[in-house]
């Protein structure tokens, strides 16, 4: 990956459910998830990473990039409540002109299901926020509807142009 310059936390509380079975939730006192630190909380009512109707079962939000850098990546701060629940995709795509389509810049099929909380960055990438908005979408899997997923951190690896 490019040594990339900073660091910039977005707000992981804002991703939204992608589809129906997915339930987005958080508890300030505790997750639920091991040592019960704060974070969004990912659950679904239906098991695999397909969504009702077909497509990805996602966690998604737009980003706000500051001018003059581009993304070089993406991190994620996480905690699975079993490793049979987990992200099993990091995705960032960006909205053409006119704004009918995202053409994905990145994709990765990173699985993130380590046993404790870490972090996580992505595969690594060159992205000009000014050519489009950008949409990042957190792809889940579930084992088991009685699992959770827990989003404690989500931060751009940025290069300044």
């Amino acid at each position: 990956m490019k040594k990339h310059e900073l660091i910039m936390w977005v707000n992981h509380f804002s991703l939204l459910p992608g589809d129906p079975s997915v339930i987005t939730s958080h508890n300030a006192v505790n997750s639920g998830v091991g040592s019960g630190l704060t974070g969004l909380v990912i659950q679904s009512t239906t098991t695999g990473d397909e969504a009702q109707g077909g497509g990805n079962k996602v966690v998604q939000k737009a980003l706000d990039i500051p001018p003059g850098y581009e993304i070089a990546g993406v991190r994620v701060g996480y905690e699975n409540s079993n490793v049979r629940s987990y992200i099993t995709q990091v995705r960032l795509a960006q909205v053409q002109d006119p704004p009918a389509t995202a053409l994905v810049l990145l994709d990765d099929p990173t699985h993130l299901n380590a046993a404790g909380p870490t972090y996580a960055d992505s595969a690594p990438t060159s992205i000009d926020p000014a050519k489009g908005p950008l949409l990042l979408d957190l792809r889940v899997n579930f084992g088991n509807t009685a699992d959770r997923i827990v989003v404690r951190g989500l931060g751009l690896l940025l290069l300044k142009r």
